[in-house]
């Protein structure tokens, strides 16, 4: 069996399992269930743009917790109590103040828009990607690299927290907003804890996971992969490198904060939690368990990681150092399984149809140097091929 067709049989028994599940869980199983593969989107965000193009985002957060804020205002205004004014600014608005959400508190006129849901669901998505251009532009334009990206997509996540925290009478500060209306669309309403959530989530994902695999197995996914390999070269071969870089960092943005409505839908409320620093590192230990080169991988590694995670918080013995083992996970992933879950499945695949590759002579150490120094590198390779 090759590599590719283990792939595809994996990626059918993964769609095949998601959509079943509903069917022997109960409302809240599968309710959880929904919140994890929720992160699973997140996470293949994570892998588009860490594990394709070498950008390592610090700050997907933000991006997460915009796409879920977004959503979260809309259906604030949905409920009845909330309307017009919601009850967060009545309890912060000024003695004599007009009790309008075009002048009710400072900045409560941004709300106006959120009283149609379409704009919220809209706004979930073109926020965070709006946003990632602006970082993307100011990082990539002046070709900012490795750990100077990562450092900088961190510091704009805690703006971002901040900023919620920092303007309660228009955001609800620490508490966020809770107390939300159902999603309802064309008459029909989404049960947080029945399949209808669910499946609107895991349809989410396996049309993400699809788009995301058409568009990174094409010559788009070629030349980022050129890129993480060797910047430099790819450049040099006349790539725009830095409009790549930016193109896949805003897809990856726009992939959270579509995670981050979807994480408002299943868990009814937005706190400015979901811009931490933790979530953020988070995201980006479970694509490294995953595999950040797969797609899949890293669906898998949120899976796992979160689901583990949720058996430890039960236990009074692991809920303390939950935090430690989860660093403890990623460097042990860093140092012995550098491509995850993912790398694993694919050495057994390699190992089973191709076991001469392991077993057959190798060639001398000069004829080996000559070798090498007459190869291409894996960056020439790829563009080649793109």
């Amino acid at each position: 069996m090759t590599y590719r067709t283990a792939s595809i049989i994996a990626y059918i028994a993964f769609f095949a399992v998601v959509l079943v599940l509903p069917l022997v869980l109960n409302s809240f199983w599968t309710n959880r269930v929904a919140i994890y593969l929720v992160y699973s989107i997140c996470a293949i965000g994570i892998s588009m743009s860490w594990g394709y193009a070498g950008i390592l985002s610090l700050g997907q957060g933000l991006f997460f917790g915009m796409g879920a804020y977004m959503l979260a205002m809309s259906l604030t205004l949905a409920v009845p109590e909330n309307n017009p004014v919601p009850q967060l600014m009545l309890l912060n608005m000024e003695p004599n103040a007009v009790r309008d959400l075009c002048c009710v508190t400072t900045g409560s006129f941004l709300w106006i828009p959120f009283r149609s849901v379409a704009v919220g669901m809209i706004a979930g998505i073109v926020v965070p990607c709006v946003l990632a251009a602006g970082i993307g532009y100011v990082m990539f334009k002046r070709r900012t690299t490795g750990v100077y990206v990562s450092i900088i997509t961190l510091a704009f996540a805690l703006i971002g927290q901040l900023l919620i925290i920092n303007n309660q009478p228009l955001t609800g500060g620490f508490n966020g907003l809770a107390d939300l209306a159902l999603l309802e669309i064309g008459g029909f309403e989404f049960d947080p804890y029945g399949p209808s959530a669910y499946y609107a989530v895991a349809l989410t994902l396996i049309a993400v996971m699809l788009l995301a695999r058409y568009m990174l197995t094409g010559r788009i996914g070629q030349v980022l992969k050129a890129i993480r390999e060797d910047e430099a070269r790819a450049r040099y071969l006349g790539y725009d490198v830095e409009n790549y870089k930016l193109f896949i960092f805003c897809v990856s943005a726009g992939v959270a904060g579509l995670a981050g409505m979807l994480f408002t839908l299943t868990s009814e409320f937005a706190t400015p939690s979901l811009m931490a620093t933790s979530l953020s590192i988070s995201m980006v230990i479970w694509a490294a368990t995953g595999g950040r080169a797969s797609l899949l991988g890293a669906c898998i590694g949120a899976l796992i990681v979160n689901f583990v995670g949720s058996l430890a918080s039960e236990s009074a013995t692991f809920q303390p150092v939950w935090p430690i083992i989860l660093g403890l996970l990623f460097v042990v992933v860093v140092l012995f399984m550098p491509n995850g879950i993912a790398g694993i499945f694919k050495t057994f695949i390699d190992r089973s149809g191709n076991p001469e590759r392991l077993s057959g002579p190798r060639p001398s150490g000069r004829a080996e140097r000559l070798d090498k120094a007459e190869r291409p590198s894996k960056a020439e390779l790829t563009a080649r091929e793109a």
